[in-house]
């Protein structure tokens, strides 16, 4: 088969959407599977719905290995995005060649021509996906470095050089979408690009400069991308007619939510489109709403579902309990925590149902289980403590997750991988933070009221002392005492009742 470029699909006669040229309008910090199954997605639909007319420049970040940048020029660019999930118990694919694409650089391999993309007049919008550690301030990158080893020291070079050519105009500047998984990931990148600029002593005109005429925008993320089919690549290729080494796959569900003015529409006119963008003044609700249903629901039902036999999401939402019980924690617990207006509310929790039964994807409840210290103080307490001081009482499924979470931990060896307890006879290991693991090593042969007092009141792990919350002790060791009596599905199955 021929390497998927524009000569093999013009030699298949490809039916479908294709721009192959157009000014070069955005550069993307980030190569991943991410930023092509969600991102560019738009960015192609945009230029197919709403004219937006723009080619991305891709740049691979921080790897000093080009061959992901090669892979994307061999094929000119284009890949095939398959986006696979489950709609009204229906199994769907959608499938798009994705052309907006021009070139990909490798920013130590390209460094020169990297910093000449500042000089495209027409260049006006910065993207990132660089991972959670991305965003970071690092004193030991220097302004001669080429590039800095740091995103941020990169992005100030470039800047800096966009300044020298076009400090004086104005418009010339940047709109920056900052896709990286932290909280006010915008925000968190400019303050590191001045700290740059300070320690570098750029000058106060540069600095004015980058805050005048460019706008860093925090946003939030929402697709499970699962990137290259490495199983299925092979078939998925004699179907579609030619080789593609960048195959991409992803749910269909998408949701980005850009925090800006809504002026951003006039250059950016996703409103033209039926694409899920939506651009706010307080990007904060959504992310409220996505951390506290989507993943709030994953860590309360999934150590629980885990102890019960189940090893992924999606079978979990086939057995009736289980299903009622995440039901009931996300309907009954949750939404009522929440205050964005109830029928966005329901339509989330509905999709995030659909998500979880996606025949694509196998989800590992022991994937979702990592760190689960830290997860549940994110995204399960505020809705427990919201639901007490809205409600007055205790939350019954809430609750019986920090339940859950208390007999997943329960171990028996501590290794250098974690710390190893036992589900019917197997071992499984439990990944978090050292102290978190030790603690529950010491406390292996505790009852279950010493045992929950102990972790109730671990305030370093929690923020606070659970211990302060009226009838929740009690109410997790009457929980824990009947999983060790009988089993988490038997807690599940009475909640349900």
């Amino acid at each position: 088969m021929n390497r998927l470029s524009y000569q093999t699909l013009k030699e298949q006669n490809y039916p479908g959407y294709l721009l192959e040229h157009a000014p070069e309008r955005v550069l993307q910090f980030g190569e991943g599977n991410f930023l092509r199954a969600f991102v560019d997605h738009f960015i192609d639909i945009l230029n197919e719905k709403a004219g937006f007319d723009a080619k991305v420049v891709v740049c691979q970040p921080s790897s000093p290995n080009p061959a992901a940048s090669d892979r994307i020029n061999t094929q000119d660019g284009l890949y095939t995005l398959l986006l696979r999930g489950c709609q009204d118990g229906q199994a769907q694919t959608q499938t798009r060649v994705v052309s907006c694409i021009s070139r990909c650089l490798n920013a130590q391999r390209d460094y020169e021509q990297l910093m000449n993309c500042a000089a495209n007049p027409e260049l006006r919008f910065l993207v990132s996906n660089t991972t959670e550690a991305g965003i970071v301030y690092d004193p030991a990158c220097q302004f001669t470095d080429t590039p800095a080893s740091s995103f941020p020291g990169k992005l100030t070079q470039f800047l800096y050089r966009r300044f020298q050519k076009f400090g004086m105009q104005k418009g010339k500047g940047f709109l920056i979408f900052s896709c990286e998984l932290i909280d006010n990931n915008g925000k968190e990148l400019e303050n590191c690009v001045l700290r740059y600029a300070d320690q570098w002593k750029l000058g106060t005109a540069f600095t004015d400069w980058v805050r005048a005429e460019n706008l860093f925008c925090s946003t939030l993320v929402d697709r499970i991308v699962t990137g290259y089919p490495r199983e299925e690549a092979d078939a998925i290729c004699r179907q579609l007619g030619y080789e593609d080494q960048l195959l991409d796959t992803g749910e269909p569900f998408g949701f980005w939510v850009i925090e800006g003015p809504q002026s951003i529409l006039e250059e950016f006119p996703v409103h033209k489109t039926d694409l899920p963008v939506l651009i706010t003044d307080n990007h904060k609700p959504y992310k409220q709403r996505k951390v506290r249903i989507l993943n709030g629901s994953h860590t309360s039902f999934v150590l629980g579902a885990y102890l019960s036999g189940q090893n992924i999401v999606r079978d979990c939402m086939h057995d009736p309990v289980i299903r009622e019980f995440l039901h009931r924690t996300v309907y009954d617990e949750i939404i009522p925590t929440l205050d964005l207006p109830e029928d966005d509310l329901l339509a989330f929790a509905s999709a995030v149902s659909d998500r979880f039964c996606n025949p694509f994807i196998d989800h590992a409840l022991l994937s979702i289980a990592l760190n689960s210290t830290a997860k549940w103080k994110a995204r399960v307490l505020p809705s427990l403590k919201e639901y007490i001081a809205r409600k007055d009482r205790l939350p019954e499924c809430l609750t019986a997750s920090f339940a859950f979470y208390i007999a997943f931990y329960h171990g028996h060896t501590r290794t250098e991988d974690g710390l190893l307890a036992s589900r019917s006879g197997n071992d499984y290991t439990i990944k978090d933070d050292p102290k978190v693991l030790d603690f529950f090593y010491e406390h292996r042969t505790d009852s279950a009221e010493a045992l929950v007092h102990a972790t109730c009141s671990r305030a370093d792990f929690w923020g606070e002392d659970l211990l302060a919350l009226p009838g929740f002790e009690q109410a997790v060791c009457q929980d824990l005492s009947r999983i060790w009596e009988c089993g988490a599905y038997a807690v599940m199955e009475a909640l349900t009742l």
